[in-house]
């Protein structure tokens, strides 16, 4: 029944071929997101929610690309795209949960709002750096395009977003893979309240895609049909045709970037002249004006939904706060990972420490048919070091992927291969530069299973380390920036044998490892090394000499200087020990030999302020007070950038000094 004067319809509505229950379908999709929010500004303003990031005037977009998408394919959603999540029928009690930070939501009450993935909704939530979104994508679009599965995802950000550098890394590498992504641009006029001319310079978003070297369409983002249609060609072109496609949706953010900041800076003309196009009331006069929807069937929607509401909140307000629980907390930070210790055979050949590395590596992408290597120069190059030399005549260049320089979208990259089944090594041409790639590091790989249970099957080679002569940009030994974060494990091995053991396991482990090797060490050390596939445990510090006298603690190229110095000094009874792995540490091994010889020096080649050197004293303080004889000593380089010059840089790193400060320790 139509109603006696329907409002203007200010879109141009062509249903093509679709039928009238897709059309309602529709319809009710933007609705129920709407209806929800409504309720949802209610309990805001009465306490009930703590914050809220409104998507009211944006339904068509959230609603249109997930409806064209199949149940099985990736989406990831922002802040203001919940119909998303109803579209893919998420039960609104756990939505609730979420919100409220309840324990029936999605992160255990330690993520709020839409910041959470869910595999059985095929949805991966935001993070609030926005930009490593669509690296994600380019990973999960990278899987299905090596499973040949002819599935696509869609990653959405706002007009803001794409200032971020990563997303501009992450549209070039999809660019260059022809990875098959749906990215989805909400123009909305306002980066919170800066507006889109002091945002970007071009007349349109899709204009970059030219640039890229990427299709790139404009739609009207509050016209569901133009969404709809527009998209079901793209998408079913795009499954048959691999290829990623930058879209900008034109619309409007009609309420505050959250309900706190409000809109006073927007003028009041151009928000009055985007509320007349607002995506559902149009499309409602539409249905209402063809026919295919009546006043009662609104009402009927309505009621419906406000039920489902009702009870869901119901659910959600019942159900008591999340209870903190400390040894569930810590144990939840990495995935349980059941170590299986694989024997090597008696068969060895006395190789160089980067030669284990390559065979581990190697044998690792023999073990696992679903591992690939990405990096700068890794393909037909071999690595700056030659480490994947011959690797691609093995395995193919599906496998072992040059990228671009752009190691923030690689480690992204890196993430979505893993929630989309595969794993990954990443090669940092150098440590230093793990810089441009941190924020994925340090917010995504490591937060991931402590925020929504999903792993990050990601290893990151790491070659580091001063004394060749590199200088400031090439030599550091940057591992404290990252023991420092949980969720993160560390190894750090000195000698060929374990460097192999290590790696395997590295990557047999479903958490982030960032695996470090010392450039110096490469070429110099050489170790008897079994010719198979072997592994060795994480956080297995392991005892080179015993004495009585003095613990030394070190790893990496410290070891071999605290070598040197005990045959030098061959009066010295000491304890070495190698940790091998700096997360998880051997605390055991440590306080067993501290609690020995009474004495402890700690050797690392960082620089002193800081490094990890500083936590082993503090725990060995707090721990083995009582057996110490003499203060906990630390030895570590300058705090200075690491010079060039070879005088300086010898004068940089603390080899000399560690004689001088074991003596005196000694003597104490």
């Amino acid at each position: 029944m139509k109603p006696k004067t329907a409002p203007q319809i200010l879109f141009n509505y062509d249903r093509k071929n679709l039928d009238d229950a897709t059309l309602l379908k529709l319809y009710r999709r933007m609705l129920k997101p709407r209806v929800i929010e409504e309720k949802m500004l209610i309990l805001l303003r009465q306490g009930k929610v703590s914050k809220w990031f409104s998507g009211i005037g944006q339904e068509a977009i959230s609603v249109g690309v997930t409806s064209v998408l199949e149940q099985d394919e990736y989406i990831l959603p922002m802040h203001r795209n919940l119909g998303v999540f109803t579209s893919r029928e998420i039960p609104l009690d756990r939505l609730f949960s979420q919100w409220q930070g309840k324990a029936n939501g999605f992160t255990k009450g330690r993520d709020r709002s839409f910041h959470f993935g869910t595999q059985e909704f095929h949805i991966i939530g935001m993070i609030s750096h926005l930009g490593p979104q669509f690296g994600v994508a380019d990973g999960i679009a990278l899987a299905n395009k090596l499973k040949e599965n002819n599935k696509v995802c869609a990653v959405f950000t706002g007009e803001g977003g794409t200032s971020e550098g990563d997303i501009h890394e992450a549209l070039n590498v999809a660019s260059v893979w022809q990875l098959p992504v749906l990215f989805c641009v909400e123009n909305n006029g306002y980066g919170l309240s800066t507006p889109t001319n002091e945002q970007y310079n071009c007349e349109h978003i899709a204009d970059r895609g030219k640039g890229y070297g990427m299709e790139s369409h404009i739609i009207e983002g509050n016209n569901i049909l133009e969404v709809y249609t527009k998209l079901t060609d793209l998408v079913e072109d795009m499954r048959e045709n691999p290829r990623p496609v930058l879209l900008e949706f034109k619309t409007f953010r009609m309420r505050g970037h959250e309900e706190a900041s409000g809109t006073k800076y927007v003028p009041k003309d151009l928000m009055n002249k985007w509320g007349l196009r607002d995506p559902l009331t149009n499309y409602e006069s539409f249905l209402l004006e063809e026919g295919i929807l009546s006043e009662e069937n609104i009402q009927e929607f309505k009621d419906e939904f406000k039920q489902e509401i009702d009870e869901g909140l119901n659910v959600a307000f019942a159900e008591p706060d999340v209870d903190f629980n400390e040894s569930i907390e810590l144990s939840d930070v990495f995935k349980p990972f059941d170590y299986k210790e694989v024997k090597s055979s008696s068969e060895k050949e006395n190789i160089r420490l980067v030669d284990a590395i390559s065979q581990g590596l190697r044998q690792g992408m023999e073990q696992h048919d679903n591992l690939v290597i990405m990096g700068q120069d890794v393909a037909e190059y071999g690595g700056v070091f030659k480490i994947t030399d011959g690797f691609v005549e093995q395995f193919g260049k599906d496998r072992v992927r040059n990228t671009p320089i752009c190691e923030s979208a690689i480690v992204s990259t890196g993430m979505g291969l893993s929630i989309n089944g595969f794993k990954s090594v990443i090669e940092m041409q150098f440590a230093d530069f793990v810089s441009s790639g941190f924020n994925p590091i340090v917010n995504y790989l490591a937060k991931s299973f402590y925020r929504w249970n999903e792993k990050a099957d990601v290893v990151i080679r790491m070659p580091c380390g001063a004394g060749v002569g590199a200088g400031p940009f090439h030599s550091q030994t940057n591992e404290a920036w990252f023991t420092h974060i949980p969720g993160l494990k560390v190894v750090y091995p000195a000698f060929p044998y374990d460097a192999k053991g290590l790696l395997t396991t590295s990557i047999e482990d479903p958490n982030p490892v960032l695996f470090y090797e010392h450039k110096a060490l490469y070429r110099s050390i050489r170790q008897d090394v079994p010719t198979d596939y072997y592994t060795l445990p994480l956080g297995k510090a392991s005892l080179l000499r015993e004495g009585e006298d003095i613990t030394i603690i070190t790893y990496g190229a410290g070891v071999h200087w605290a070598m040197e110095t005990l045959d030098e000094a061959s009066d010295i009874q000491a304890d070495l020990i190698d940790l091998r792995s700096l997360i998880p540490l051997d605390t055991e091994a440590i306080y067993t030999s501290v609690r020995k010889t009474g004495k402890v020096i700690i050797l690392q080649e960082d620089s002193m302020f800081g490094g990890i050197a500083s936590d082993i004293s503090a725990m060995i303080t707090e721990n083995c007070f009582e057996n110490l004889d003499g203060p906990v000593k630390r030895v570590g380089s300058l705090d200075t950038p690491i010079p060039f010059a070879a005088n300086l840089e010898s004068g940089y790193l603390p080899k000399k000094k560690f004689k001088e400060s074991l003596l005196d320790l000694l003597s104490y």
